[in-house]
């Protein structure tokens, strides 16, 4: 896994309910963990753009639904600053739901754009973006 050019804010917590843009069948899902963080004790874990995030389906297909899966967050509201002075943000948190750790998607088509730090970390759903901003 590469490292973020970006200074990224931690900024979506454990519990916020995401909006997942992927055609993998979930429409909601619940965030349960960031994978590779590491935190004060009693704090929670928190997780920003191009994080690798445990998450639990809440809405969606039947057969997504109550499931555990692997997620990336591909957009923030928080805007985030990029090493040449320019600053992102988008109008909604949203994820991509994966098949394993790796990051290769479970969906094959991902709706409205995604971070540009997103496709240089995880190149199997940056293929997929229609838009990179």
């Amino acid at each position: 896994m590469k490292p973020i050019s970006a200074r990224i804010p931690k900024t979506i917590v454990r519990g916020s309910v995401i909006e997942a843009c992927d055609n993998s069948g979930a429409k909601k899902v619940y965030l349960i963990s960031v994978k590779r963080s590491k935190t004060r004790k009693g704090r929670y874990p928190a997780a920003g753009v191009g994080d690798l995030i445990n998450v639990s389906v809440i809405k969606g297909a039947p057969g997504i639904r109550k499931q555990v899966v692997p997620a990336v967050i591909v957009r923030q509201r928080k805007e985030f600053r990029r090493p040449d002075g320019t600053r992102i943000k988008f109008e909604d948190n949203a994820v991509v739901v994966c098949k394993d750790e790796k990051g290769n998607p479970k969906g094959t088509i991902i709706k409205g754009p995604i971070a540009r730090e997103v496709a240089e970390r995880w190149p199997a759903i940056g293929k997929l973006a229609k838009i990179m901003v």
